[in-house]
């Protein structure tokens, strides 16, 4: 049971995480933190790792939770599967939604459902999100009625 858990440990760090390391290089701090994980319930099945029930990944100051986060490798291509409350939460934003696809050979996450994008007080709302978690670039589309929506707060520094 014990090499059972540690492989699989090990297998969900090194198929689905790069990114998170990569996200944090952006931010000057060290892509080497270690990795945190937790879930109600683990499962590691033929490359696939799994955590249900508040599953979260935590990375330096980057964190990564939902109700389930499955961890996939395709083809030499790292993907993380997450579904259920969705948050993803930098040191910079919050990002909320319904499912997220993390694929790490872009560094690119893809939040889908109900999302809200929060920058310090700022609010951005819409259906989809994608956002580049090295370059930190977000395209937010429309929501339930077409449009996204949001409130901004001036930068009262700049002026």
């Amino acid at each position: 049971m014990t090499k059972t858990l540690t492989a699989a440990a090990v297998l969900l760090v090194a198929l689905a995480l790069p990114s998170l390391g990569d996200a944090q290089t952006a931010r000057g701090s060290s892509a080497d933190a270690p990795i945190a994980y937790s879930g109600d319930s683990f499962e590691a099945d033929k490359g696939t790792v799994t955590l249900r029930g508040r599953a979260e990944l935590i990375q330096g100051e980057n964190r990564f939770r939902a109700d389930q986060i499955s961890g996939l490798n395709q083809a030499g291509e790292s993907e993380i599967e997450a579904t259920g409350n969705v948050f993803f939460v930098t040191p910079k934003e919050t990002i909320r939604g319904d499912r997220a696809t993390y694929t790490t050979a872009n560094d690119t996450i893809v939040v889908t459902g109900d999302v809200i994008l929060t920058q310090g007080e700022n609010v951005a709302t819409g259906s989809r999100l994608t956002y580049n978690t090295r370059t930190e670039s977000a395209r937010l589309e429309g929501g339930s009625n077409g449009r996204v929506q949001g409130v901004f707060y001036p930068n009262s520094a700049g002026n």
